[in-house]
């Protein structure tokens, strides 16, 4: 959606009158409009208070104030740029309506009788935190930096681990009334320039008043299946991790106001590594992804077949028949189960809106208080707790927290379908959960690849994980335009 152009006019009192107008100076008093002269000439300010850098400004003032009316003659606009504004990111805009919208980003707009330019002063600055290690991504090796919620931060932060010359970072704005701030980010000589341009049509059809919600906002425009529980694009908040996949031929989304950067396209497993398996030695390395995929695997599996079991004690294998409740209590087992779970979340919300100060009193309560007594009220049975806990155990070692969610919904399904309808429905709900990720596609990469479609080199680097000076080859789903390293 284009926004209506306005032209300057060709009075600078109109100019001033149409800028505060627009900008509503009268009603926000953080919106600061200065009236001044200089050279004799009428000039007026626009910028944002707490936005704006009152060093600059006022530096720029005191060389205002020096200069004489012939020193601008002839040619002043090109004289203020290019010689008597001491600043390094100034520009110059012909249109009142596009000088308002910057403004309200940030950079000051100097209005000066007798141009018909507005100079726009990018001196701004943003409220921002002091980059530190993700609570979500902690690695025990490596580096404490992360993504804040400053896109210029950010971008900075990709840059310093990526000293490539073809990297790209192009800028775009989505949303009529927020119009924040989205940076396109990848390795021109080696990301497919098709899915580029697929990412960026994609963005431009977003027409909305704002992003609330940043990232994930934008994330529910572009995975188009609003009622899909999985993930189709990762997010980091470390820029190793992001410049990782930026060698690999990924795109990544920065989002002003978020300190998640989007990776896209992705699959299925890029959502089960983590940062930690590559600071330690290989070996090391690949014994750590295995047992996070098992603790994965146990996250979805181990209650619906601990619940089969228990159920239908004939399937159980000679020697394994100490699978199941002593005693089934007055409580189903699948009730049990169910009442567990949504404690679990419970617990977990309690835990997020709780001060950090108080969060291990609320795991005291949980695991002595409201355990101990269930289990002695006959609420819960002690196997139900040991499996419940291995369960919540590989969620929370999952390493995308999306993807955790997602599992657990396919946990649950899993659980009812075994409960309605025994073995039949544990067979059909995995098959199900099979047919359904296999179908999947994240930006037209299949979400199950290497394991289907099979590519038996890439299967051997999710599932083992390989030394990078054997790993010679970027990923081919990708389609990268450099496919070796």
């Amino acid at each position: 959606m284009e926004k209506e152009k306005q032209p300057l006019f060709s009075s600078y009192e109109q100019n001033n009158s149409y800028m505060q107008d627009r900008l509503q100076v009268d009603k926000s008093f953080d919106i600061v409009n200065l009236d001044l002269e200089y050279v004799g000439r009428k000039m007026s300010m626009f910028f944002i208070d707490g936005f704006a850098k009152d060093d600059i400004l006022h530096l720029i003032m005191k060389f205002l104030a020096k200069l004489e009316p012939e020193q601008l003659e002839p040619d002043t606009l090109n004289k203020l740029l290019k010689t008597y504004l001491p600043y390094i990111e100034l520009d110059q805009v012909d249109d009142l309506n596009q000088a308002a919208d910057t403004v309200l980003a940030g950079p000051t707009a100097l209005l000066v009788e007798g141009i018909n330019k507005i100079i726009i002063i990018d001196a701004r600055t943003y409220p921002v935190r002091s980059p530190g290690e993700p609570d979500l991504e902690r690695v025990v090796r490596g580096s404490r930096d992360g993504y804040v919620e400053t896109i210029v931060f950010n971008t900075a932060l990709t840059r310093r681990r990526v000293r490539d010359r073809s990297l790209r970072m192009e800028y775009m704005q989505i949303g009529r009334r927020s119009m924040t701030d989205i940076c396109i980010c990848y390795l021109e000589d080696i990301a497919d320039s098709s899915r580029v341009e697929d990412i960026k049509s994609k963005l431009k059809e977003i027409d909305t008043d704002g992003l609330p919600m940043a990232e994930k906002t934008i994330e529910e425009y572009l995975s188009g299946r609003h009622w899909n529980p999985f993930p189709t694009v990762r997010y980091t908040e470390r820029p190793d991790t992001a410049a990782s996949h930026l060698y690999e031929g990924h795109v990544l989304l920065i989002i002003d106001g978020s300190p998640s950067v989007m990776i896209t396209p992705t699959t299925y497993w890029h959502h089960l590594q983590h940062a930690e398996e590559y600071r330690q030695k290989p070996l090391i390395g690949a014994y750590l992804r295995f047992v996070r995929f098992i603790a994965v695997w146990a996250s979805i599996f181990i209650l619906p077949l601990y619940y089969l079991f228990s159920t239908n004690p004939e399937l159980l294998p000679e020697g394994m028949e100490f699978i199941g409740p002593n005693e089934f209590g007055a409580v189903p087992i699948l009730l049990q189960f169910l009442i567990a779970e949504i404690g679990i979340d419970m617990l977990r919300m309690a835990a997020i809106h709780t001060p950090t100060s108080l969060a291990t009193a609320i795991g005291l309560v949980a695991a002595i208080l409201i355990g101990q007594v269930a289990i002695e009220v006959g609420l819960f049975s002690y196997e139900v707790i040991l499996y419940l806990a291995v369960a919540a155990i590989g969620t929370y070692a999952t390493p995308s927290y999306e993807m955790s969610l997602a599992n657990r919904i396919v946990r649950l399904f899993l659980l009812i379908a075994t409960a309605a309808f025994g073995v039949i429905g544990y067979m059909i709900g995995t098959l199900l959960w099979i047919l359904y990720t296999v179908r999947m596609k994240s930006f037209e990469i299949p979400y199950f690849w290497p394991v289907l479609p099979f590519s038996f080199r890439a299967f051997r680097d999710v599932f083992i994980r390989t030394p990078i000076p054997l790993k010679r080859e970027r990923p081919k789903v990708l389609h990268p335009r450099d496919p070796d390293r």
